[in-house]
């Protein structure tokens, strides 16, 4: 299992690399808008900090175009990059022209039918947005079990995305997801729990240790 950051922003990826246990970036059009920099300078600053795998999601529409953006965005990315493509009849048909040594990862997936394709497809991964399921269709945690059903056996792996809390990220994995993209607000809540502090404090203040 990985734990990523769903950022396009420098000083957040900068942090979130400081934590240690962060294994690498997802982005999407959105994020990457608001970046004050060009998507190509943000997306190469990005994968300047070698974080590990940086998923960039294509924007193109037709056949030919997507096929360019792929390749500019492996040569800015480099090995780490994952390519993000959006669960569209027309985008599922362009994955077998891909080099084989640019991953995909399947976006916007609501249907075990659309994970099936991605799998048959030879997508690496599909991002599952569960809280945004669950508010579109009811129940996005047990939409993330019947894709990890429907995938058993398989080398397709579940990213889960859309966590809007540490409590819906835990609960993603315990649905069967393989790994999870996080904002950096819920990422820095992710190791936090008051008892623990609590623990810690009476620990520290009631006992004793090495002495320097």
């Amino acid at each position: 299992m990985s734990i990523f950051v769903d950022t396009a922003d420098i000083e957040q990826a900068k942090a979130a690399k400081e934590l240690g246990w962060v294994r690498g970036i997802t982005t999407n059009p959105i994020l990457l808008a608001k970046s004050c920099n060009s998507a190509a300078d943000t997306l190469q600053k990005l994968a300047g900090l070698k974080m590990g795998l940086l998923f960039y999601q294509l924007v193109s529409s037709c056949k030919e175009d997507m096929l360019k953006e792929a390749h500019l965005a492996k040569e800015i990315a480099g090995d780490q990059l994952v390519l993000k493509v959006p669960s569209t009849e027309q985008v599922f048909q362009i994955i077998p022209h891909l080099p084989p040594e640019i991953p995909c990862c399947i976006t916007a997936l609501y249907s075990v039918a659309q994970a099936v394709v991605a799998r048959e497809s030879g997508a690496r991964y599909i991002a599952v947005y569960v809280n945004r399921a669950t508010k579109l269709s009811g129940d996005g945690l047990t939409l993330i079990a019947d894709m990890a059903g429907a995938l058993k056996g398989g080398q397709t792996q579940i990213l889960a995305a859309s966590l809007k809390s540490p409590a819906e990220a835990s609960a993603a994995i315990l649905s069967g997801a393989d790994h999870l993209t996080l904002p950096f607000d819920v990422l820095n809540k992710m190791a936090y729990h008051e008892h623990s502090e609590e623990a810690v404090n009476q620990f520290n203040s009631n006992g004793s240790g090495l002495q320097f």
